[in-house]
């Protein structure tokens, strides 16, 4: 019994960790290779025509858990999409230190920092983007000295990342007003996100809370910024809670239709119900490179509205979405017969609910179903 426990768990460890691997990059900027850390979420298997956005992790060896730890249990509840995710390694003989080398006069990388920089631009995620399916849409985050190196990459008038992760950041020279600066030009959706502690080293935290005071001032639509300060934390533990934080601002877009967003900006609409959603996934797509089928619980959500303002003529625009994402399933069928039902066509409606149970079942919605408001329509 024991050696049958101790195989089960293996063949689960395995399970849980076959899509992360280590790989050696070979790098001409570097003169030499580095360790790189890969994550493919399970859905990259799954669905081969779908791209996902990548994660760049700087100090690799322990930002990887905690990204990925968030990452798996936010993507179980769908709640945060499926991510490539690479951490790169930096704690071999002093490397994160020359990775990040900068010119203390004029605030720009200088020798290892500027190959470095190189390697992650023109190597590193051309390599990663020919190897798997990479959207158009990149983050990276680094911790105190990497945090404040990821900056540079603001620099460049086209950056190489739409968003960046800066936990509790070592600035270079004039850092907290051009970081400022830069963000107030953008013409482009940019996420930026940094956190502090209370337990933090002060040397940062002022220069940090200065960045904050000058981004706050600054006013650009196309910057998503947050900035956290913990309390009772320091240094090292503000990255734990910062992670997620991080995260669920960069893709909030992402996120399912809840509760309070349904109650107070969709029930609340006077109309344009169905043109919500199909905005919803628009700017998914075009914010974070992502396109997915609507979700089906996001079309419920959108019929509840209708339903509750009686704009029954919106299950017409609503049925042909569904038909569009989900084209074999009886969704589309449902949608019309809804319409047909409550706008007092019985007829149509039981065509329409006969049409939708000879599709695949989706969702709540079956064949049993189906034939049930069927016989309803026929006896009315």
């Amino acid at each position: 019994m024991k050696n049958f426990i101790t195989a089960a768990f293996c063949i689960f460890s395995f399970s849980l960790f076959a899509q992360k691997s280590v790989e050696e990059v070979k790098s001409e900027k570097l003169n030499g290779t580095r360790q790189i850390m890969i994550s493919l979420p399970p859905a990259y298997e799954k669905e081969p025509d779908r791209k996902f956005p990548l994660l760049i992790l700087l100090d690799g060896e322990y930002l990887f858990d905690a990204f990925s730890g968030a990452l798996s249990y936010a993507n179980y509840w769908d709640d945060l999409p499926p991510v490539i995710i690479v951490g790169i390694s930096q704690n071999k003989n002093g490397e994160r230190f020359n990775d990040s080398q900068f010119d203390k006069e004029t605030g720009l990388p200088e020798e290892g920092g500027s190959r470095f920089y190189e390697f992650i631009g023109s190597e590193l995620i051309p390599a990663l983007e020919k190897k798997y399916r990479i959207a158009p849409f990149r983050v990276i985050a680094g911790h105190d000295t990497t945090a404040g190196f990821l900056n540079f990459y603001l620099y460049k008038d086209q950056p190489v990342f739409n968003a960046y992760i800066s936990l509790s950041p070592e600035f270079a020279p004039e850092m907290e007003t051009r970081i400022a600066e830069r963000l107030a030009t953008f013409k482009q959706p940019i996420f930026y996100y940094q956190a502090t502690a209370d337990g933090d080293l002060k040397k940062m935290q002022k220069k940090i809370k200065e960045l904050d005071e000058n981004i706050r001032k600054m006013s650009n639509p196309n910057v998503n910024y947050r900035f956290d300060e913990f309390k009772n934390a320091t240094h090292y533990s503000l990255v734990l809670p910062a992670v997620p934080n991080a995260l669920y601002q960069i893709f909030s877009a992402y996120q399912p239709i809840s509760t309070v967003e349904f109650q107070e900006k969709i029930a609340t609409l006077p109309s344009g119900y169905a043109d919500y959603l199909a905005n919803k996934y628009e700017i998914i797509e075009k914010s974070l490179g992502i396109k997915m089928p609507i979700r089906v619980n996001d079309f419920k959500a959108i019929e509840a509205a209708i339903l509750k303002n009686k704009a029954y003529a919106e299950f017409e625009k609503l049925s042909a979405m569904a038909r569009k994402s989900y084209p074999k399933a009886m969704l589309a069928d449902y949608e019309m017969g809804m319409m047909y039902e409550h706008t007092g066509d019985f007829k149509r409606a039981f065509k329409s609910y006969q049409n939708a149970y000879t599709k695949n079942e989706i969702g709540d919605l079956t064949k049993d179903m189906m034939l049930e408001k069927a016989d309803e329509m026929k006896s009315k």
